[in-house]
């Protein structure tokens, strides 16, 4: 399982997930499965927004007698890539991810979270195979970055034209490899806008997150 965060809004947490996915889904017979714990993920991919139940509605049901099973509601976003949204409730302190680990096993495919913005639930890292921290070369979120209790895996960086910050200074301020660099490139930024990653990952995602895909 591959978890994927940020510390700071903004940094391209769920494009990194979403294309993570859809390599992953590409490449393997059986598909894969994105859970979307921050909310874009639908949007990102170019999807409606799904108004029946996501991972928040699972976790809110406390009676395993009823609860219904992740396979029903997720959905089918392309042909060999399943996600499940976040839903409609909201988490709460007591949020049992263990449970959802054991859960999410029963699908037997490559397993991608989107984590959102804030550092994940202890128990999620715990079972990830890799925990990428999707960051800028940011004073703001290096700054916070600094300050985490838990160091991630990997760094995905984005990187943006004039930042006086750079991988090594990212790598000292974290304590954890760059696995990934990404070029800012207005070509994935169309992609998105015009909801076509989903049928078309724009070449250069696709070639600097293979190392980690």
């Amino acid at each position: 399982m591959i978890v994927c965060w940020s510390v700071k809004g903004g940094s391209g947490t769920t494009v990194v997930a979403s294309t993570i996915a859809l390599m992953r889904a590409a490449e393997s017979q059986r598909g894969a499965l994105l859970v979307d714990l921050a909310g874009d993920v639908p949007a990102v991919l170019g999807l409606a927004e799904s108004l029946g139940p996501g991972i928040n509605d699972w976790f809110a049901n406390c009676d395993h007698e009823s609860r219904m099973t992740l396979q029903s509601i997720a959905i089918q976003a392309t042909a060999n890539l399943q996600i499940i949204t976040r839903g409609s409730k909201q988490l709460d302190a007591n949020t049992n991810f263990s449970e959802l680990y054991a859960a999410l096993k029963t699908f037997d495919l490559p397993i991608i979270v989107d984590a959102g913005c804030g550092l994940p639930s202890p128990d999620l890292l715990a079972h990830a195979s890799s925990s990428l921290l999707v960051t800028r070369p940011c004073y703001l979120s290096l700054r916070r970055a600094a300050q985490l209790s838990v160091s991630p895996t990997g760094i995905v960086l984005i990187n943006e034209a004039g930042r006086a910050l750079g991988k090594h200074d990212v790598e000292a301020v974290i304590g954890a490899p760059v696995v990934a660099e990404i070029s800012f490139d207005a070509a994935i930024a169309r992609a998105i806008d015009a909801g076509l990653l989903a049928s078309r990952i724009p070449t250069i995602m696709s070639k600097q997150l293979a190392a980690v895909a």
